[in-house]
């Protein structure tokens, strides 16, 4: 039985106004917009891009511009919105960074649709509100800005069909499948980025572009930079001095009143928070931190654990932004590296380990690389890879923290460079593998000594003999002292002496000390040594046989290179040289047939032992083409010339080694061969 004063309840009930119950179109300018058109710069394909997307008369459009945190993409999604204006209404600003936000943005735009009613309905009535109308009404805008998680605005997509909405998200393309139509964007271009900068910090031309390359050309950074730059009153080129002293104050530094958590150093927090439960992609990044920002093979990370494991960590990275596929390789963002390879701003222990456990790994992983590159048959384009990064880690890691692994790494790095012929890379390799050699084991180490040695085979390369004859001669010296002068490595470093003065125009010298070496190392360790083989190699490389004995000469390498692949086997390198000496000495003393027959022999043995793409294979390959020129196959010598040129711009990229060769194969060369 019901009960109660009807009259009562009258009195105190809500009375809503008529307008509470409209679902019309709205007859008012309704705008929710930050506007940040002061930091913005570029972007016309982008812009164009949304000019269309959101053009086409009719149904509904979702377009979700994704990238790494501090891209820029609120900044284009708000100059986007702010310029169309007048096409959509309401135009409403939404940050959804959660479920939470999203519902408190819409019933923020149903207070500024309704405004009579706001001390009338609850925050849960007004979202509703708000939901009911967006399905009711087209024409309008809403701007979801940095969404995390595309079930947070699953409902609202659902509940209003006909709308238009633009998502900016750090969420990858694949989060979007089905839902919307992933933008990507990128790092400004260069010129963009410096006039980001002179925007904001008038009047500074000394190290803006190199301040702005140092920031990877994301808007974020340089916005932070200049808005500093002008507060303090420092160039462009101090600004640049204190970030590489001081790396955890600047990334965290904003200007006054700037937004603390839009630093560089904090605007990626909530992405590695999602990845928390992940914890190898956070070691990833610390790793990858160390190496070149791009052409980062996914191989490299096998060592994190089954191959669903490491693609998955893979995929989490990318699908939030903070890593970019490239089919077998991944790049990551420079400013990334620079943050995940810097402490925190307390200098924590806890977060000083990390950084150095990051390098550590880095070591280790790119050991093993390096060591699977030299393993690989296909070319040097591996290898060269593999240096890359070993140059991004060395300049990005003080010396003082090199160990006995990175010593090594940078040792092998180097002589790689110099087999390509960058012989000023690999001087720079080299030292730094000296320099940590000296600090981990001393003066006398193997090591260091061997170091040493590939150190003055570079000064060599690199057209200073002066700087190797006096680095190899101490190496000598050490090794006497350590090993005695009789040892096998002692003999091996007596030749690369006499190869060195030669080369630096003391043949007389040369000569004599090459003809006592390889004659002391036979009488010593025996003509079976792989150090007397190597020791009549340098001999030979000083003192070529002359034409007049052509004979003889051949002879004595048929004699030196059946002994050579008894003792040493046919996959030594000293085997390789004698094989090609072979072919010259014949075809020098008119053998030309038997040359041919020859070279054909040690190609076919180089593919074998080092693979198609090997600089000896290639090399031999090249002295291939010109001997059958010289004998006259014209026809086999193009063919071959052919598919050499292939070859070696697959496997030797544009390498001085490789230019060297292709000079070689040019028609010109093989036509004044003749």
């Amino acid at each position: 039985m019901a009960t109660g004063d009807f009259a009562t309840l009258a009195e105190h009930a809500t009375v809503l106004p008529p307008e509470a119950f409209a679902l019309g179109p709205c007859t008012f300018p309704v705008r929710n917009v930050p506007d940040r058109s002061a930091q913005f710069v570029g972007r016309g394909r982008e812009l164009a891009l949304l000019d269309e997307a959101f053009g086409e008369p009719g149904g509904v459009v979702v377009h979700a511009v994704h990238g790494l945190g501090g891209i820029g993409k609120s900044t284009l999604a708000a100059h986007w919105a702010i310029g169309r204006a007048a096409d959509f209404n309401p135009v409403w600003w939404i940050t959804a960074e959660s479920r939470t936000g999203v519902d408190a943005g819409l019933a923020a735009l149903g207070r500024a649709l309704q405004p009579a009613l706001v001390d009338v309905l609850s925050e849960d009535a007004f979202r509703e509100r708000t939901l009911q109308w967006l399905a009711a009404n087209d024409g309008w805008l809403l701007v979801l800005d940095n969404v995390s998680d595309p079930a947070d605005i699953r409902h609202l997509l659902a509940r209003a069909p006909g709308g238009r909405f633009l998502i900016t998200t750090r969420r990858g393309a694949t989060s979007w499948r089905g839902i919307a139509e992933p933008l990507d964007l990128d790092v400004l271009e260069p010129a963009e980025a410096v006039e980001l900068f002179t925007e904001i910090c008038p009047g500074q031309g000394d190290g803006v572009e190199e301040l702005c390359r140092e920031l990877g050309y994301l808007p974020l950074a340089v916005d932070q930079a200049a808005a500093y730059c002008r507060e303090a009153g420092i160039s462009p080129s101090k600004y640049l001095t204190l970030l590489a002293s001081y790396p955890a104050d600047m990334y965290a530094a904003t200007a006054e009143g700037g937004d603390a958590e839009r630093a560089v150093a904090r605007v990626w927090s909530v992405t590695l928070n999602r990845l928390a439960d992940t914890p190898d992609a956070l070691t990833v990044l610390m790793v990858t931190a160390w190496w070149a920002s791009d052409g980062i093979p996914r191989a490299y990370l096998d060592s994190f654990g089954s191959p669903p494991h490491v693609t998955e960590v893979i995929r989490r990275l990318a699908a939030h932004s903070m890593i970019t596929l490239h089919g077998d390789t991944i790049s990551v963002h420079r400013l990334v590296q620079a943050v995940a390879r810097t402490p925190d701003l307390a200098g924590s222990a806890r977060s000083r380990r990390f950084v150095e456990v990051g390098r550590q790994l880095a070591v280790l992983l790119l050991a093993d690389a390096q060591e699977a590159a030299e393993e690989d048959r296909e070319g040097e384009a591996s290898r060269l890879l593999c240096v890359t990064h070993v140059e991004a880690l060395a300049s990005r890691s003080a010396p003082e923290a090199d160990t006995e692994e990175a010593a090594e790494l940078f040792g092998v790095a180097g002589l790689q460079c110099g087999l390509s012929g960058y012989s000023a890379r690999a001087v720079t390799l080299c030292e730094r593998a000296v320099d940590a050699a000296l600090r981990v084991h001393g003066p006398d180490h193997e090591d260091t000594r061997r170091f040493r040695a590939w150190l003055a085979d570079s000064y060599r390369a690199a057209g200073e003999p002066a700087r190797a004859v006096a680095l190899i001669t101490q190496v000598l010296a050490d090794t006497e002292r350590a090993l005695g002068p009789d040892h096998p490595e002692t003999f091996d470093y007596r030749g690369s002496m006499a190869g060195m003065l030669a080369e630096g125009g003391d043949r007389e010298r040369a000569l004599t000390l090459a003809r006592e070496n390889a004659e002391a190392a036979a009488r010593v360790l025996g003509d079976e040594d792989p150090a007397t083989h190597s020791a009549r190699l340098a001999l030979d490389s000083i003192q070529p046989g002359s034409e007049g004995d052509g004979e003889e000469r051949v002879r004595d390498i048929e004699d030196r290179l059946a002994r050579a692949v008894a003792d040493l086997g046919e996959e030594d390198l000293t085997v390789a040289y004698l094989r090609l000496e072979l072919s010259n000495a014949l075809r020098k003393a008119g053998d030309f047939g038997e040359a041919v027959r020859v070279i054909e022999e040690a190609e076919a043995a180089n593919r074998r032992t080092f693979g198609d793409g090997h600089v000896i294979t290639l090399y031999t390959g090249v002295l291939h083409v010109v001997i059958l020129r010289r004998v006259g196959e014209h026809a086999s010598s193009d063919a071959l010339a052919s598919q050499l040129t292939a070859e070696i711009e697959q496997s030797l990229g544009d390498s001085p080694q490789a230019q060297k060769m292709l000079a070689a194969l040019s028609p010109e060369a093989i036509a004044n061969s003749d």
